[in-house]
């Protein structure tokens, strides 16, 4: 499924408290997304700008693969 980019697109990045690593980064359409709401306390979903999702993917792209290969 293709993603569409527009003004309703909220980029984030998910956390594990417990150990404080990065579980997912991700964007949707924030109709989508539960309105800053977290149903699982344990995750910390930081929003951050296009920019600046960008830039963390393309620094970290290798780890990001990694993780998701896994």
């Amino acid at each position: 499924m293709v993603q569409i980019e527009n003004d309703d697109t909220r980029y984030f990045i998910e956390i594990d408290l417990d150990n404080l690593e990065v579980i997912r980064c991700g964007f949707d359409q924030k109709q989508i997304l539960e309105k800053g709401q977290q149903n699982n306390s344990g995750i910390h979903r930081l929003f951050v700008s296009k920019g600046q999702f960008k830039k963390f993917v393309e620094r970290c792209e290798s780890e990001l693969e990694a993780v998701l290969d896994t």
